[in-house]
């Protein structure tokens, strides 16, 4: 048996599936570009977007990704100690200079990576996790697919120019939208300047967007003669984060202005509603046969709508709970849903959960409630 709350409320959408008509280019003095919407993944510009095409040091997103993916699974840490090989140290460009057998922690190497582009620091931290270069860049591919980016190939962690080497802006954006859910990360990506080795070696963001462009947190810079000029761009403002992926810009300033133009198109047209919180509470349930009568219920992800300014939208949010579950019950087990739809077609649903636990009445305090029962009816 099953009760239903429905709330009817006016909220700013977009549907994933419904791209909108562009009536100019936002950049057409590079090869390839997309704006993302972050939290939703929805695509709100986009040019040549899965063109084949070098990308230069906007690789190292993947080789962000993976180390952030292992300190937030508890597998790495900011402090664990990395020692540079000969290999490591052999790579030229950009560069953090380290030396063989020299020590320095993942968080000054992350710093190297984020900051100064450091393709030694790439290296180094691709022997540190995965024994080998080639190891760890088996890792970014399959890393790759798994996240269904059909149009990537990496043959280094590093992003110099090697022939058959290659993604595309939408790839691009997908990485960048996973890894800046390591909010950590931001922590590296966002800074301006900085130092290493106590000072001696100092740290310069490629990325002028950092300092110059309101809400930027990143992501990463890029530019061979190959690739061109190349970045992964992250914003946030008002709640909405979004990545602007250029490709192939022919200067460095191309490459900034067109970036900070798709930005600009995003933050100025769209905004961003949130419907439900991950953990939000959305009521009690009766428990049955359990040492408490009742279970708090919560929402076991989130869910935002983006939506163009000038046309929000209508949607209805249904919650479903069930009016009695049966101990024993266990934190997250599903109680019910909450189903967003609009004129009718669903357009998405999260599950509501058990806070906590409930375990089931034993024997004795069956006994005593059928007891008191009896005594006090």
């Amino acid at each position: 048996m099953k009760k239903t709350i429905t709330a009817f409320i006016l909220v700013i959408s977009f549907i994933i599936t419904a791209i909108p008509c562009f009536a100019e280019a936002l950049t057409p003095e590079v090869k390839s570009s997309i704006l993302m919407e972050a939290s939703t993944g929805n695509v709100l510009y986009e040019q040549n977007a899965d063109e084949h095409l070098p990308i230069a040091s906007v690789t190292k997103i993947m080789t962000m990704l993976l180390i952030m993916e292992r300190i937030d699974s508890g597998a790495l840490k900011f402090e664990d100690m990395v020692t540079v090989s000969e290999n490591a140290m052999s790579y030229g460009g950009s560069t953090m200079f380290l030396e063989a057998g020299e020590t320095l922690s993942v968080h000054d190497m992350m710093k190297g990576i984020a900051v100064a582009s450091a393709n030694d620091g790439c290296v180094a931290m691709a022997e540190h996790i995965a024994g080998s270069e080639s190891a760890f860049v088996e890792m970014m591919n399959n890393r790759a697919k798994e996240l269904g980016m059909a149009d990537t190939v990496f043959l280094n962690t590093n992003g110099l120019d090697a022939d058959g080497q290659y993604s595309s802006a939408r790839d691009v954006a997908v990485m960048s939208r996973e890894l800046i859910k390591h909010k950590d990360v931001l922590n590296y990506t966002k800074i301006w300047t900085d130092s290493l080795r106590d000072g001696k070696f100092e740290l310069a963001n490629t990325n002028r967007l950092i300092r110059f462009y309101n809400g930027a947190t990143g992501l990463k810079t890029g530019s061979t003669s190959k690739a061109g000029c190349c970045l992964s761009a992250t914003a946030e403002r008002d709640g909405m984060s979004l990545i602007a992926v250029v490709l192939g810009a022919p200067d460095t300033k191309t490459r900034f202005s067109s970036a900070s133009a798709l930005l600009n198109h995003g933050f100025s047209g769209y905004s961003v509603k949130k419907q439900v919180e991950k953990g939000e509470p959305t009521g009690l349930v009766t428990v049955s046969k359990g040492i408490q009568k009742e279970v708090q219920t919560e929402a076991n992800d989130g869910f935002s709508i983006l939506s163009p300014k000038a046309n929000p939208r209508n949607i209805e949010k249904s919650v479903v709970l069930s009016d009695m579950i049966i101990a024993p019950i266990k934190k997250g087990d599903k109680v019910g849903e909450i189903v967003f739809s609009e004129n009718g077609t669903q357009l998405y649903s999260v599950d509501i959960v058990a806070s906590s636990d409930v375990e089931k009445k034993g024997f004795h305090l069956v006994l005593t409630d059928m007891l008191h029962a009896l005594l006090f009816a």
